[in-house]
C-alpha cells in the first residue's frame, strides 16, 4: 500500500478519484524524452524498474569510456556495418553486447552517428553542406514541402518541444532538406515521426539530417519510402513468411479470420515503431538498428506477435486482433522483456537470408503494383475514354 501511494504521489496523479487497489486507474507521467504517457500503477512500476536498469547500464558504458578512452566505439571497424578485423574483434563483440543492453541517453548522439556510418557519410561533403542546402531551398515550394507543412502539427502533438514553432521549424528544415537531397524519395508520411525522434535524440539539426540520410540510403531497404512504397510491401511479405515459419498456428489463424499483417506492419516499418512502442523501448530498438541493421525490425515485430500469441488465437475478428496488437505495443514499457523474446525466441536471421527473401518477393510486388495502376487507369472517367467527335 505504501509503495503504490509513494509512486502515485511521485508522478503527480491527475485524477480526482483514486484507489491504490484500482487496476483501471491511470495517471500521467513524463518519460525520458519528455513525452507524457498515461500509465497504470503496474506500468508505472515497470517504468521505474526500467529507469533503474538504465542507470545500471549507464555505469557499464562510462566504465568502458574510462578504460578505453572517449568515443572508443567510433574507431574504424567497430560497427557491424564495417569490415571487422581481428585486431578489434573482441571490442566489436563487446560493443554489440553493450548496444543491445541499451546506450545511455547522454551517449546516444555520439554512438549512433559513429556506428551507423552517418559521420563517415557527412565527411564526404563540405562542412557547410547542410547549411548551404537549407539556404538554397529556402522559400521553394514543391509537392513534398506542401505535404511536410501539413504534417508538422500532426507529428507528436503536445510534446513540449516538438509541438512548438521552434520544433516545427527544425523538423521542417530537416525534412525539406532531405527531400531536395533525394528528389526521387522526396517525402513520405512516416518520415516525419522518424526525423522528429532523431531531432530529440541528436539535439542537433545537422546530425539528425545525416542520421536520416544514412537510414534511408544505407540501412533500410531500397524504395521503402518511394511513392508506391515498393520496399515496404516487400518487407511485409518477408515478415509474413517469417511469421508462418516461427508462429505457424497464429499465422494460419490470422489468415482464417482475414487479418492482413499490413494493417500493423505498414505503420511499424514506415515509422520504425516510433508511433507504436513507448519512447525508451523505441530507442532501444533503434540502438540496435543503427548498429546491426534491419533484422531487428523483423525480430521486434515477431516478438510483439509472439508475446500475445495465446490471446490472439482467441480473437475471432480483425478488429480484435488489431486492437490487441496496438495495445500490446503501446504498453511494452519493458524493453528488456521485448528484446529477450526478439533474440531468444527465434532462429538465426542473417542479412543474406533476408536479402534472398526480398528478391523472391520483389518481382511479385512490382507485378501487383503494375496491375493496380492498370486497374486505376481502366476506371478513368467515361469522358476520357470516349473518342472526340468533331
Amino acid at each position: 500500500m505504501a509503495l503504490t501511494t509513494q509512486i502515485a504521489e511521485r508522478f503527480r496523479l491527475q485524477h480526482r478519484k483514486w484507489s491504490p487497489t484500482s487496476r483501471a486507474f491511470t495517471f500521467k507521467m513524463e518519460d525520458l524524452y519528455n513525452f507524457k504517457v498515461a500509465v497504470t500503477l503496474e506500468e508505472a512500476k515497470a517504468l521505474r524498474e526500467v529507469k533503474e536498469n538504465v542507470k545500471k547500464q549507464n555505469k557499464v558504458w562510462w566504465l568502458w569510456e574510462a578504460n578505453r578512452g572517449p568515443e572508443w566505439y567510433a574507431a574504424p571497424g567497430m560497427s557491424c556495418f564495417s569490415e571487422i578485423s581481428l585486431v578489434n574483434l573482441s571490442e566489436c563483440i563487446e560493443l554489440k553486447k553493450l548496444v543491445r543492453k541499451g546506450v545511455p541517453v547522454e551517449l546516444r548522439p555520439k554512438v549512433w552517428i559513429a556506428v551507423s556510418g552517418a559521420a563517415k557519410k557527412s565527411s564526404t561533403v563540405p562542412e557547410s553542406y547542410y547549411a548551404d542546402l537549407c539556404s538554397a531551398i529556402e522559400g521553394r515550394d514543391t509537392p513534398a514541402t506542401l505535404q511536410i507543412d501539413q504534417d508538422l502539427a500532426r507529428t507528436f502533438p503536445s510534446h513540449p518541444w516538438l509541438d512548438t514553432p521552434a520544433g516545427h521549424a527544425a523538423l521542417r528544415r530537416v525534412l525539406v532538406a532531405y527531400s531536395f537531397r533525394d528528389s526521387q524519395v522526396g517525402y513520405c508520411q512516416g518520415m516525419n515521426y522518424v526525423a522528429a525522434l532523431l531531432l530529440l535524440v541528436m539535439k542537433n539539426e545537422e546530425a539528425a539530417f545525416w542520421m536520416l540520410a544514412v537510414l534511408l540510403e544505407n540501412i533500410l531497404v531500397k524504395d521503402c519510402y518511394s511513392d508506391d512504397l515498393t520496399g515496404c510491401h516487400v518487407e511485409q511479405r518477408v515478415f509474413k513468411d517469417l511469421l508462418e515459419k516461427h508462429c505457424p498456428r497464429l499465422a494460419m489463424h490470422l489468415d482464417d479470420i482475414g487479418f492482413d499483417v499490413s494493417l500493423v506492419m505498414t505503420e511499424w516499418f514506415l515509422c520504425l515503431f516510433s508511433k507504436s512502442l513507448p519512447t525508451e523501448t523505441v530507442m532501444r530498438v533503434w540502438d540496435i538498428l543503427f548498429n546491426e541493421g534491419t533484422r531487428i525490425l523483423f525480430r521486434i515485430a515477431l516478438a510483439i506477435f509472439k508475446i500475445q500469441e495465446d490471446s490472439l488465437l482467441s480473437n475471432i475478428t480483425v478488429g480484435e486482433v488489431l486492437k490487441s496488437c496496438q495495445e500490446t505495443a503501446r504498453t511494452m514499457y519493458d524493453p528488456d522483456k521485448l528484446l529477450k523474446v526478439a533474440f531468444d525466441g527465434f532462429d538465426v536471421m542473417t542479412t543474406h537470408s533476408l536479402t534472398n527473401q526480398r528478391l523472391k518477393h520483389q518481382e511479385d510486388v512490382m507485378e501487383e503494383l503494375e496491375n493496380r495502376i492498370q486497374k486505376l487507369n481502366a476506371l478513368r472517367s467515361p469522358k476520357e475514354l470516349v473518342p472526340r467527335q468533331d
